[in-house]
């Protein structure tokens, strides 16, 4: 295998671990934080929704040792509260769906609708949990 390819399968490799990893945070904040059956079920189902894209022979191509860029930063360690939790994690979902919606243009599998349809997907739900205003404490509303 050629190296742009080699390099365009560890690229998607990647992204779909991160999509997963991301999805998986999600739905099970709304699973045991908050009870929330229907919207679990709805990260579940993106989530389960790419095992189409799975293929067990990129993992040859997993460099852990050679990602310059593995160690986190002071911002990735840091967070406050739940909604920056799920803030993100919806980030870093949507951001690993674009990545795979361009890689699989080059791939030609036909899978990069499928990942432009996990985006919006994600985008419409980001609106639903967290597009209200956060309430303010009595304290401030004066």
């Amino acid at each position: 295998m050629s190296d742009p390819t080699r390099r365009l399968q560890r690229l998607i490799d990647a992204n779909l671990n991160r999509l997963r990893e991301g999805l998986r945070v999600l739905e099970d904040i709304q699973r045991y934080l908050f009870d929330n059956e229907e919207t679990a079920l709805r990260f579940k189902h993106l989530r389960h929704s790419l095992q189409k894209a799975y293929d067990p022979s990129r993992l040859i191509h997993r460099d852990i040792q050679g990602d310059v860029l593995k160690e986190s930063t002071k911002s990735e360690m840091k967070r406050t509260d739940i909604r920056d939790l799920m803030i993100a994690n919806f980030s870093r979902a949507q951001e690993s769906a674009r990545v795979l919606e361009e890689a699989f243009k080059i791939e030609g599998q036909g899978l990069s609708s499928l990942f432009k349809n996990v985006r919006y997907e994600l985008y419409a739900l980001e609106k639903d949990l967290l597009g209200r205003p956060e309430k303010k404490s009595s304290s401030n509303s004066r």
